[in-house]
């Protein structure tokens, strides 16, 4: 009796379907293809389609992206309670009668 495992053979289709050009990468960038919808502000709008970006990059690579879009739309939110708004009254002091 042997204790040494015996040889399988691998079929020779099997591994040239691995190597194959175009075989499936699921490490592969691959495009979501998420709809986005436009918000009506340049800004935030601009940010959202930064997200296409990672479309093009590995998964690790994504994180760079949404942290990016993530900052920017923290900005714009940030900016709206920033925004002047309307004068605020004037207040004048009453003069004492004589």
């Amino acid at each position: 009796m042997s204790d040494s495992v015996p040889e399988t053979e691998i079929p020779q289709d099997s591994v040239q379907a691995a190597e194959a050009p175009g075989a499936y990468d699921p490490a592969a960038p691959a495009p979501l293809n998420v709809p986005r919808t436009l918000t009506g502000n340049a800004e935030v709008d601009d940010r959202l389609a930064r997200l296409a970006d990672a479309d093009h990059l590995a998964t690790d690579g994504h994180v760079e992206v949404y942290e990016d879009v993530h900052q920017g739309l923290r900005d714009a939110l940030t900016a709206l309670d920033a925004r002047p708004g309307p004068p605020a009254p004037t207040r004048h002091p009453t003069a004492a009668p004589q």
